[in-house]
């Protein structure tokens, strides 16, 4: 197996982020199968031997694309819940979490598809359990240092967010018409105000 190495320079280092910025691209334009590495380094405007010298292979591309995922996906959450007194208002965080959960499957829908099609491979399911445990601890921490004290605070907000996560899901990707989504919002808020009891 090639030898890669980790950038140190200044521009070596802004070369190894624009192939990872043109992975991401091209996986939401085109999916990981869909995709090769010569197409990446093209959009990247670099030569291939260039992205083999940062990148094993496309596998490689695809785990820094998810730290990208990541940040686009759930850093606005974080910082919906820094503008919120949690202490006071709790049940209206709920409501705009859920609608941000929305917005952020929607403006990251291309890309999602791709990722998550690919939670068959452990590094990147491996990535993605990593990701529900850091969310679900910060959530909880968060929520802790408001004062909230609730018996099983790591279970309920990690079951509040694979709640907020199938919304947005159904919300964004499954359109089916028997539905109603915006009774389908009025419900999931409601269980969510009972399991944390605001």
């Amino acid at each position: 197996m090639a030898v890669t190495r980790e950038p140190q320079q200044k521009r070596a280092i802004e070369k190894k982020n624009k192939i990872v910025q043109a992975g991401y691209e091209m996986f939401a334009q085109k999916g990981y199968y869909n995709t090769n590495t010569a197409e990446i380094a093209k959009a990247a405007g670099v030569s291939t031997g260039i992205v083999y010298g940062y990148f094993h292979d496309k596998k490689d591309i695809l785990i820094d694309v998810l730290d990208i995922y990541i940040a686009h996906a759930y850093q606005p959450i974080f910082d919906l819940l820094d503008s919120f007194d949690l202490s006071k208002d709790m049940a209206s965080l709920i409501p705009a979490v859920l609608d941000e959960a929305v917005k952020i499957h929607a403006d990251n829908a291309a890309i999602h598809e791709a990722l998550h099609s690919l939670t068959q491979h452990k590094d990147v399911e491996s990535k993605f359990m990593a990701l529900e445990e850091e969310v679900t601890r910060r959530m909880t921490a968060k929520l802790e240092e408001a004062g909230v004290r609730l018996a099983h605070l790591n279970e309920k907000v990690h079951w509040a967010m694979v709640s907020v996560q199938s919304y947005a899901h159904e919300r964004v990707f499954d359109h089916h018409a028997y539905i109603d989504y915006d009774v389908m919002r009025d419900i999931v808020v409601g269980l969510l105000h009972n399991l944390f009891g605001v």
